[in-house]
């Protein structure tokens, strides 16, 4: 007799994490409680990475997960489903994240840019993959929603990090004009 088909769920993605060319977390985002403690998090990251490293495959499995992932330069990306998961959607996802990654950070797929544009890499993910949920699998799309200026986006929209940028400005601006005025 055969095996029954585990049951259908739009929960695919486990986790997403960026690793450097030393194993060390540059961006990670877990979706469920496999790893539920952030040290058992890194002593999971530290064993995929050990494992992919020096590698030249696109897919291994560890600790009864399937894992996809790629590399450029100086970064790993990973894409981590449950073993039944077809690794075919986990691809696709992993090449939306790191195409998107990449027209953020212009074809400079390196550790100092993925840190000076931090931001936009999460807000990526999180277009990409929303609790577990494949969301988007275009990077187009997915940079286009990310490019937004917080000019064009309503205040009741914008992430604190924007909203503290903005505020910046005017405070700035109004330092200026209040120099310039008691200079004339």
């Amino acid at each position: 007799m055969d095996a029954p088909l585990p049951e259908a769920s739009l929960y695919t993605v486990k986790a997403v994490t960026i690793l450097d060319n030393d194993g060390e977390r540059l961006v990670a985002k877990y979706f469920d409680d496999t790893y539920p403690t952030n040290k058992e998090q890194r002593e999971f990251e530290k064993n995929l990475f050990s494992k992919t490293h020096r590698a030249n495959a696109e897919i291994i499995m560890l600790d009864g997960l399937t894992c996809v992932y790629r590399s450029n330069v100086d970064l790993f990306f990973y894409v981590v489903g449950s073993s039944q998961e077809n690794e075919l959607i986990l691809v696709s996802v992993l090449n939306c994240l790191y195409d998107a990654v990449s027209q953020i950070l212009r074809k400079n797929i390196e550790k100092r840019a993925l840190f000076d544009h931090l931001d936009a890499v999460y807000l990526a993910i999180d277009e990409i993959i929303d609790g577990g949920i494949i969301l988007e699998s275009d990077s187009n799309a997915v940079v286009q929603r990310v490019a937004l200026r917080g000019d064009d986006v309503p205040i009741s929209e914008q992430t604190v990090a924007q909203s503290i940028s903005n505020k910046l400005q005017v405070l700035q601006s109004a330092r200026d004009q209040l120099k310039w005025s008691l200079l004339k």
